[in-house]
Parts: structure tokens; sequence; C-alpha cells
């Protein structure tokens, strides 16, 4: 396997994780674990191979890069949680009416 399928895999599976547990640590903005998996899929393969691309600081910063798959990881986690996150707030509201 080349490096950049190794970087993609490593990059869809921890923004897949990092999904899931905002899902779980937040359960007032839980999205359900499909939806869950599925935004922290697309938000870590961005987090991890293009937002790089597109602000280089990014790559220094974590480390980001074909060879350096443990700062891919750590990007993909962070943006693979956020993207749950922000839809969350986009789709509920803040506080519901009990």
């Amino acid at each position: 396997m080349t490096p950049q399928i190794i970087s993609w895999i490593v990059s869809l599976i921890a923004g897949s994780a990092g999904g899931n547990i905002v899902g779980a640590l937040v359960k007032n903005r839980n999205l359900g674990p499909m939806l869950n998996t599925v935004l922290g899929l697309v938000g870590g393969g961005i987090g991890g191979q293009v937002l790089p691309q597109l602000i280089p600081a990014l790559g220094g910063l974590f480390g980001g890069g074909d060879a350096n798959y443990a700062g891919t990881g750590v990007l993909s986690a962070i943006a693979g949680a956020l993207l749950p996150l922000i839809v969350s707030f986009l789709k509920k509201p803040a506080f519901a009416a009990a």
C-alpha cells in the first residue's frame, strides 16, 4: 500500500472515531451513531487530507502529511469531532423547551 492510501485510511478511521466520541460525550448534541459516523468520516477526510493542503501551517503544526500518520490522525479526529458538533448546533436548538 502506498503512504497516501494509508494516510487516507488513518484519516477516515480517526474522523469517524472523533465523530462518535463527541456524540457520546455531548448527549444533548448527539445526532445518532450513523450520522455521527458519516459526518466524522467527512470531517476526518477533510481535516486530515484537505486542510493541510489548503493551510500548510496545519500540516506543520500537527505533523500532517503522508509519512506522519499520528499527526494526520490527530488532525482528522479533531475535524471529525467538530463537524458533527457544528451540524448539531445548526440542526437542533440550543435550549429545547421542556
